[in-house]
């Protein structure tokens, strides 16, 4: 018996307990204590058994609970899932370990696998109800099969079946994992050969599974969790952002107000915006031209310009990601349009713009068409106030063509209410502008005001003045101000610049008169659609005008000699009768007039500094010796 304790206390090998028999067979012992020998063998065998048996269940216990362990560590649903079969496939022993979790429209689906070979298998897709992992999901508790294919406990699908005979799996035991009541997946073991599991290896893998769906269960809680937190992150930033729109639009009705309140301009809108927004806002008129910028030195690009006008199009807010237009309306007439460059900086990041990507939101696009609103209303007063000022401007025109100019202190006094100085010289315009009279002559008194101008509608003609300007400078800016009311070229006949009606009551009238005659000229001569002055037409403007005067055209073209030999009581008009009538040669004209060549040479060069180097010119000649002519016939 004590051979048999110290085998026990050594951990001998099961075949060692035969060596006491052996020893007393020898030795000669009864059959009675051999009886006692091999009974007291197999009592230490069965302790042997029992001692080895614990060991082992201390083992799977310790593994279960290091993996018990190990998934409490674990907090992404992912690694729990592969951590659940890799110790699956090693607390059995097995070829093969895989988990399916329950989809609740589309059935159970593979989800992770350990020790799968094949695409087809670790792909499965398993119907309720089908197989060994659909039985032990509507059963609720764990189920095994020795051989899966020819085992006819379970409803077999040939798509399954042909994935489990693909990758060689025979033996299949599989255990719910379960919440209370809910079975959220199966858990799997396999081999590629005929195993039957029997019940140690069943519970272990529903002990494995139990710890398994604590483990799931925390780590999609986690999930959903850090799910929650990102999307309240996410609505917390959506809500700052919101308040920030709301502050912004708060601020920029504010700001609207106060302009229309105190009196402001398009220029305070466009700052007050531009300041609110982030970002470069133009107006433009309806022919693309600048009305008021915040950055009056960037001029607006062929895009930006495009991105105006199919807002004016579409009569409502265009743009892309960077560019934003949106339409001046008062009610269904169009003033123009406000546009918004790229914003400045981006309120998410704070980085610098680079012009893309920066989409404008509700709040933001509110503001615009607000402040597009409060534009429209300033451009209409402005209009107003322009057209009230124009009437006046016109009647006081119209009065100083008529030739009945006010006393020069009740002139002075119109001009300072009219802010304008009629001391200075004005250059005047005749327009024979076709289509309808009324919207030309709004358009011609607008033109009038943006210049410090007067309009007026004379005869079927637009008249207009303007101070410290040339002719053709005044005619270019009529026809381009008239030329989209107008819808047609306009022609255009201008004089001056003439003494203001302050210093010369007359010299108003006598511009006109030029003006005129240069307008009946252009348009005998086919000159339709251009700027025509004195300068441009020469004698042929005296001849084809219908009320001409030769003392202007003289004094146009020989004026300056005339004037200097009046104040120097020199001969250089005489001079030149004598150096044409000699058909320009020096020695016979210092004959004529009994002088000495250099005499002559010095005169025609006096008349040079006086005329302009180009009189001698054929074109200019000829009028200059018609103006010789016609002073002879008139002094």
């Amino acid at each position: 018996m004590v051979a048999f304790l110290e085998l026990l206390a050594g951990d001998a090998a099961e075949a060692d307990f035969e060596g006491p028999s052996e020893v007393a067979r020898a030795a000669g012992a009864t059959p009675q204590e051999l009886e006692r020998i091999d009974y007291a063998k197999g009592l230490a065998l069965q302790v042997r058994a029992t001692l080895e048996e614990r060991r082992r269940r201390e083992g799977e216990l310790g593994a279960l609970f290091e993996s018990a362990n190990d998934l409490a560590m674990l907090t992404n649903l992912e690694a729990v899932l592969q951590a659940i079969v890799t110790r699956a496939k090693q607390l059995l022993n097995t070829d093969v370990a895989y988990l399916t979790l329950n989809d609740e429209r589309r059935g159970e689906y593979m989800r992770v696998t350990e020790g799968i070979r094949t695409h087809a298998f670790r792909t499965t897709r398993i119907p309720y109800g089908i197989g060994l992992g659909g039985l032990v999901a509507q059963a609720t508790k764990p189920y095994s099969t020795a051989d899966y294919i020819p085992d006819e406990r379970f409803r077999h699908a040939p798509d399954i079946d042909a994935a489990v005979s693909g990758e060689g799996i025979r033996a299949i035991i599989g255990v719910p994992l379960l919440l209370g009541t809910q079975v959220i997946g199966v858990l799997f073991a396999a081999n590629r050969t005929v195993t039957p599991f029997g019940a140690e290896a069943s519970a272990l893998l529903v002990s494995l599974a139990a710890h398994a769906a604590i483990a799931v269960d925390k780590a999609r809680l986690l999930e959903e969790t850090r799910a929650a937190v990102a999307e309240l992150e996410v609505t917390t930033r959506e809500l700052q952002t919101r308040n920030e729109a709301v502050e912004r639009a708060a601020d920029a009705h504010d700001r609207l107000t106060r302009i229309v309140v105190e009196g402001g301009g398009v220029d305070d809108v466009v700052r007050s915006v531009a300041e609110v927004l982030g970002a470069r806002v133009v107006v433009l008129d309806l022919s693309g031209d600048t009305i008021a910028s915040s950055a009056p030195d960037q001029a607006v690009s062929d895009y930006e310009a495009a991105v105006s006008r199919r807002s004016l199009d579409l009569s409502r807010t265009a743009g892309s990601s960077d560019i934003y237009a949106t339409p001046v309306l008062a009610g269904a007439e169009q003033l123009g349009s406000m546009l918004l460059g790229p914003r400045e900086v981006d309120r998410d990041d704070g980085d610098p713009s680079t012009g893309s990507g920066h989409r404008l939101d509700d709040g933001d696009q509110r503001i615009l068409e607000r402040a597009a609103l409060v534009t429209a209303l300033l451009l209409l007063f402005r209009r107003s106030v322009a057209e009230a000022e124009g009437r006046v401007r016109g009647e006081l025109l119209d009065e100083l063509l008529s030739g009945t100019t006010p006393a020069p202190e009740t002139l002075r006094e119109r001009g300072r209410l009219l802010q304008a100085d009629l001391s200075r010289p004005y250059a005047v315009v005749v327009a024979d502008v076709p289509g309808d009279r009324a919207r030309v002559g709004q358009a011609a008194t607008f033109v009038a005001a943006t210049h410090d101008g007067f309009a007026a509608v004379r005869q079927g003609q637009v008249v207009l003045i303007f101070p410290d300007c040339d002719a053709r400078s005044a005619g270019e800016l009529v026809v381009e101000g008239l030329r989209l009311s107008a819808g047609a070229p306009v022609t255009v006949g201008a004089a001056g610049p003439v003494p203001g009606p302050l210093s010369s009551p007359d010299a108003v009238v006598q511009g006109y008169e030029e003006a005129r005659r240069c307008l009946a000229a252009a348009m005998t001569l086919g000159r339709e659609g251009q700027v025509v002055t004195a300068d441009d037409l020469g004698f042929v403007g005296l001849l084809l005008g219908s009320d001409g005067h030769p003392a202007a055209y003289v004094t146009s073209r020989l004026g300056p000699v005339i004037d200097y030999d009046a104040a120097k009581g020199s001969k250089l008009v005489e001079t030149l009768r004598a150096y044409f009538a000699a058909d320009r040669n020096l020695t016979r004209t210092a004959a004529a007039l009994h002088v000495h060549v250099n005499t002559v040479t010095q005169r025609l060069e006096r008349v040079t500094r006086l005329l302009g180097k180009g009189w001698q010119e054929p074109e200019r000649q000829l009028e200059v010796q018609l103006a010789l002519r016609l002073h002879q016939l008139v002094a």
